[in-house]
């Protein structure tokens, strides 16, 4: 161990200046159960401290008497792991540890390796620049070992080091050794990893050998060690310099009226002032006046960066917007193929509405289309018309609006995105955009000279969708025969969307399963909306059970035009009431998927109206619904 020194001022502050320029290396370990991946996280932690503990120790200890009160973050990174996760509050299942060696600084995902874990490892592994996969010496390259190399080859994590461990139990086997390596290459080529960015290390945790110093019990390797490889492997900054430039706008910063800076961090490329950037979506382009920092304006900004951007002409930039460079712009579209993570306990359902976070935009989105899911085990495609947790597949995905976007493997800043749920507002899935699909390039809008405004002046009626929401049996189509039968006597010109009607043609393909369930709502929604463009007055009634969807059917309107009525009745009740015998059916198990027996029914937590419709005639509920509407 090298000797304790007494450090001067200088001393600090040089080792602290030299600690800041040191590269940052964030990298996530994964392999099967008691393939020794906490001890080789133990050993790096241990070892790489030892290897400058002096130096630590005196900037610990002398820290306070200089003043560097400024520096604590970044000490905080070179001590005991375990000690910054307690001081971080990390409580996630991904446990990041952080070490520093003389060369360069490290965050390390150590994620559980269960299959149930899938989700954990999709969160570690989306910023790693390598991928540390161990392989037991004495059991070889296992079926998880396949499944963690496939989510990282989906992730796009550039690098793996395959560290064959317990090479201590094998005797030291260079033949053991060579075995493995050969049987992973062969399977990695099948899922496109590129056999030129693949280190294989036999080494044996424990025994500390090729770990961070060579092993003299394995001399026929002529490799790095784990740390050395660690060290001198490219970082993502390095390789997203090289892609296209790429800012998605997270603030416009304007102090003052002849200042407006366009903040975000770099997500890809290089800009410097004078630089052409389009705008995107809008296409707008304008030149780089200035990059403008808290310590002053640089002359070059590079991904990695966060810098505010000055332009040479005033543009209507927001929040969401992408500033790309002119001549490598990014795409932009609304429709996409996808592949999805599943993150969340209730299952994917197409056609259910999400919210859709890429870069800093924020839109509404919906699963089309789920056209396989893919067994990470075996590699083999399935069909699926849902998705559970922690369950992969390759999806059709449609927005609200169009964004700027890139190829995951292009820019995983601009082709990585969440989706939202829209109630809870929890994150139930992550995913990598593959390409936009070719429809939504060919299909636009057409604009029509007689408008929603013009066709209801010429019926003499504010147009509206009336939304009765509740249990089979609670009295909605009774309801909205009576109400239908009400405004027309007032001269209204009304039209009803029955739920049972519209099955026998519209929606005669869908079953009663949730996925199906999703999309009756959204197909009748979305006739709705039509006739209310129409002019119409439209009474839908319909069960429509999920919040979420008839949320999705809210939003389909201008505020004021939709108008949600909660038909509540009792369970009992409607199972007394049971106009169509299909609660006895239900009880009898002949009806599956019967919302109020043995499917969820979600009431309306702020419907505009809630009836009653035990204590409520249906003269008197029509009344009060024609009340909303005069």
């Amino acid at each position: 161990m090298a000797h304790r020194f007494d450090p001067t001022r200088d001393d600090i502050d040089s080792f602290l200046a030299r600690h800041e320029r040191k590269t940052l290396l964030r990298f996530i370990t994964c392999g099967s159960v008691d393939d020794g991946k906490s001890t080789l996280i133990g050993r790096l932690l241990y070892d790489s401290k030892l290897l400058f503990d002096d130096q630590l120790a005196a900037v610990e200890r002398d820290s306070q008497r200089w003043g560097t009160q400024g520096s604590a973050p970044d000490l905080a990174l070179l001590m005991d792991g375990l000690a910054a996760e307690r001081e971080q509050g990390i409580t996630i299942d991904v446990a990041y540890r952080y070490f520093s060696t003389e060369r360069r600084k490290f965050i390390v995902a150590d994620t559980p390796g269960h299959e149930q874990y899938t989700r954990n490892m999709v969160t570690g592994a989306s910023t790693a620049d390598l991928a540390v996969i161990l392989v037991d010496a004495r059991k070889g390259v296992l079926t998880q070992t396949r499944r963690h190399s496939f989510l990282v080859h989906l992730l796009g994590v550039p690098q793996v080091v395959l560290a064959v461990n317990k090479m201590d139990l094998v005797g030291f086997d260079e033949g053991v050794f060579r075995r493995i390596d050969a049987d992973y290459r062969a399977f990695a080529a099948q899922l496109g990893l590129d056999s030129a960015n693949i280190t294989s290390i036999p080494v044996s945790a424990l025994a500390a050998d090729n770990v961070t110093e060579p092993s003299p019990r394995m001399p026929w390797t002529t490799g790095p060690t784990l740390l050395a490889q660690l060290e001198t492997c490219a970082v993502n900054e390095t390789r997203l310099q090289a892609g296209p430039f790429r800012l998605p706008v997270q603030w416009v910063n304007r102090p003052s009226p002849d200042f407006r800076g366009y903040c975000g961090l770099v997500a890809s490329g290089s800009v410097r002032p004078g630089d052409l950037l389009r705008v995107q979506p809008s296409g707008r382009q304008a030149r780089v006046a200035r990059i403008v920092t808290m310590d002053g304006d640089l002359a070059v900004a590079v991904a990695g960066q966060s810098v505010a951007l000055t332009l040479d002409a005033e543009i209507d930039i927001s929040r969401g917007d992408v500033l790309s460079a002119a001549t490598e712009p990014a795409e932009v579209a609304d429709q996409f193929e996808c592949t999805l993570v599943w993150m969340a306990d209730e299952p994917l359902l197409p056609g259910r509405p999400y919210k859709l976070k890429i870069g800093t935009r924020t839109v509404g989105a919906s699963v089309t289309s789920i056209k396989h899911q893919i067994n990470v085990n075996t590699l083999e495609h399935l069909a699926a018309s849902s998705l559970g947790l922690n369950g992969i597949a390759v999806c059709n995905l449609a927005l609200d609006a169009p964004v700027p976007f890139d190829a995951y493997r292009a820019v995983q800043g601009t082709g990585g995105f969440i989706l939202i749920d829209r109630i809870s507002l929890h994150t139930v899935g992550a995913g990598m955009l593959h390409f936009a699909l070719r429809r939504a390039h060919n299909i636009s809008l057409q604009a029509l000279d007689v408008d929603r405004a013009a066709r209801a002046a010429s019926l003499g009626q504010a147009p509206r969708c009336v939304w009765l929401t509740g249990l089979s049996g609670a009295g909605k189509s009774t309801l909205a025969n009576q109400l239908q039968s009400t405004l027309h006597a007032q001269g209204r010109h009304v039209y009803v969307l029955d739920g049972d009607n519209l099955r026998h043609g519209l929606n005669r393909d869908l079953g009663f399963t949730a996925a199906d369930r999703v999309e009756n709502v959204r197909r009748v929604a979305e006739v709705a909306r039509l006739m209310v463009d129409a002019g119409l007055i439209v009474i839908v009634s319909l069960i429509s059970p999920f919040r979420a969807e008839r949320q999705l059917a809210r939003e389909r309107f201008a505020p004021g035009e939709f108008i949600e009525v909660f038909v509540d009745a009792p369970l009992d009740e409607c199972e007394r009431r049971d106009p169509k015998g299909l609660y006895a059916k239900a009880r009898r198990g002949e009806l599956k998927n019967f919302t109020g027996i043995d499917s969820a029914y979600e009431p309306p937590e702020q419907p505009e109206l809630h009836l009653h419709t035990a204590q409520t005639g249906v003269a008197e509920g029509a009344a009060r619904i024609a009340a909303l509407l005069a």
